[in-house]
């Protein structure tokens, strides 16, 4: 089995060392990829159990919504996700301009009080729960 890592070459060793244990073996890094390999992988172990494990990783690294993992026979890839200008937008969170929020406490209930009046909320009546008619007991005698 061969795991090429892509652009996650730095974190290769990492990787080895999560795997070794869930695999039953010691996996091999070698440049750019991992080569497991088949007569040592403990039974039971497909190539999609260890896209879990691998998934898994990137998920403890923070980096998961980064990359895929590929499963193509017994040859793995983990492939870097390009983001699109729109979505690198999204991630930055925009800093609030200090004309938002009010300088003291005393301004900021005054203007929750100016909201207030311009706005009249309608309240609608709560509904109540409808009760289920009881079961009459019998008289013994």
């Amino acid at each position: 089995m061969k795991v090429a890592l892509g652009t996650l070459k730095n974190k290769g060793e990492a990787l080895v060392t999560f795997l070794e244990p869930r695999v039953g073996a010691k996996p091999s890094l070698s440049g750019d990829a991992i080569d497991i390999e088949d007569g040592s992988v403990r039974a039971g172990v497909k190539p999609r159990h260890v896209k879990t494990y691998i998934k898994r990783f990137l998920y403890i690294n923070g980096v998961r919504k980064n990359y895929r993992v590929f499963v193509s026979g017994k040859d793995l890839t983990i492939q870097e996700i390009e983001l699109g200008e729109e979505e690198e937008e999204k991630k930055k969170p925009e800093p609030k301009a200090e004309a938002e929020k009010p300088a003291a406490p005393e301004e900021a209930a005054e203007q929750a009080e100016s909201e207030a009046a311009e706005e009249p909320k309608a309240q609608k009546p709560k509904k109540t729960a409808a009760k289920k008619p009881r079961a009459k007991k019998k008289k013994s005698e």
